[in-house]
């Protein structure tokens, strides 16, 4: 066999990856199975937020959409608001109803409180972020009704503010009691005698 040409590589020796053109179309596959990749993480984690955020309970979002239709009707909020995150989540049961309580912080949008079209609404950086302390107690039908509610919207430090946070407190137990004073009065065969009374 003849000497090696020059510069020390043998012809027709493919390097780990093929010739030049094969080593490129590696490169080109790689990229595309990088991006593919990328893609699939991303629609996992909006996926797994959609998931998140459709697991809430029905009760809850009742709640929050009530909160945000309260917040906007006042006369001092003229621009749109969306839900930033919940705290507090409380749910408890007795046989009188639901109790529900949580804290809605909220971000302002770039947009009209009467504008249209809301869905391209965006955050808007650096400006005030209110948050809402709610507190419900709902009845035990199959369409649950309000027997009570608070609202207290606030900036988010005046919340931590020791003598409102008491009042809050104070309020969202009175709110929890409700409809228990209806069960405690109640007796077996209250309601047949009453029937016949008004007879």
């Amino acid at each position: 066999m003849g000497a090696p040409p020059p510069g020390g590589a043998e012809r027709g020796r493919s390097g780990p990856f093929g010739t030049g053109e094969e080593a490129a179309a590696a490169a080109v596959v790689a990229v595309a199975a990088v991006a593919a990749m990328g893609r699939l993480l991303l629609a996992l984690a909006v996926g797994l937020v959609a998931v998140v955020a459709g697991s809430q309970p029905p009760l809850q979002r009742r709640v929050v959409r009530e909160v945000l239709e309260y917040f906007h009707g006042r006369g001092s909020v003229h621009f749109l608001f969306r839900e930033q995150s919940l705290e507090g989540v409380q749910e408890r049961q007795d046989p009188s109803g639901t109790f529900v309580q949580l804290r809605v912080n909220l971000v302002q949008t770039n947009c009209r409180k009467r504008a249209q079209r809301t869905h391209n609404c965006k955050a808007v950086e650096n400006r005030r972020r209110p948050a809402c302390l709610a507190c419900y107690k709902f009845d035990t039908s199959d369409v649950p009704k309000v027997l009570d509610k608070y609202h207290n919207c606030a900036p988010s430090h005046h919340l931590a503010v020791k003598e409102i946070k008491q009042r809050d407190e104070a309020e969202c137990r009175a709110v929890e009691e409700a409809g228990k004073a209806l069960d405690a009065l109640y007796l077996p065969g209250m309601f047949a005698f009453s029937r016949a009374y008004q007879a």
